[in-house]
């Protein structure tokens, strides 16, 4: 990890990621790494990062919720959601935007107290309403230009987890967190 982690964020994007209380995340190409793997019996499989994992798991240990919504249907996903206990998965959203208002709306949350992390274009609808947007660092040139921040790391690869690394030390969390693992 280089010295200089979690430094030199712009004022700006301090200010919205001391907002979140809901950090929402794109899956294919976000939480993974975008390909699809089926079996020769036709079953898909995933891989998810485990740093993306605990990152998402302290965030929610620090009074973040977290949500997952993506346009695909997938077991895989409410897998991974149940062990990461992310209760707000919200999979064959053909309107993300909609999606993401309307959980906005059941927990009380104004869009700029919401985060969306994506990587392609159905991820652009609901970047454009959320406080914070991000794009993964291999996501599409135009998510990239709807963002007010891009990750170092690809999606599936710890993404993610700098999304919620930045939300943390936004929010004065990062010291405590790291003293809790010492």
């Amino acid at each position: 990890m280089p010295t200089n982690y979690l430094t030199n964020f712009p004022v700006d994007l301090l200010t919205r990621a001391a907002k979140i209380r809901l950090a929402v995340f794109d899956v294919d190409g976000t939480l993974t790494d975008g390909r699809l793997w089926y079996g020769e019996d036709g079953r898909e499989t995933k891989v998810f990062h485990v740093h993306d994992g605990l990152g998402l798991k302290r965030l929610q240990a620090n009074g973040v919720q977290v949500a997952v919504i993506t346009a695909r249907i997938s077991h895989p996903v409410a897998l991974r959601a149940e062990e990461l206990d992310i209760a707000h998965v919200y999979q064959g959203q053909g309107d993300k935007r909609a999606c993401l208002r309307e959980l906005l709306d059941a927990l009380n949350l104004t869009p700029a107290q919401a985060a969306f992390t994506g990587d392609d274009l159905p991820d652009l609808p609901p970047m454009r309403i959320a406080g914070l947007a991000v794009a993964v660092a291999n996501a599409h040139p135009w998510v990239v230009e709807a963002a007010h921040w891009q990750t170092t790391r690809s999606g599936g690869l710890g993404a993610a987890r700098e999304v919620c690394d930045l939300i943390l030390y936004a929010q004065g969390k990062s010291d405590a967190e790291r003293e809790r693992w010492q």
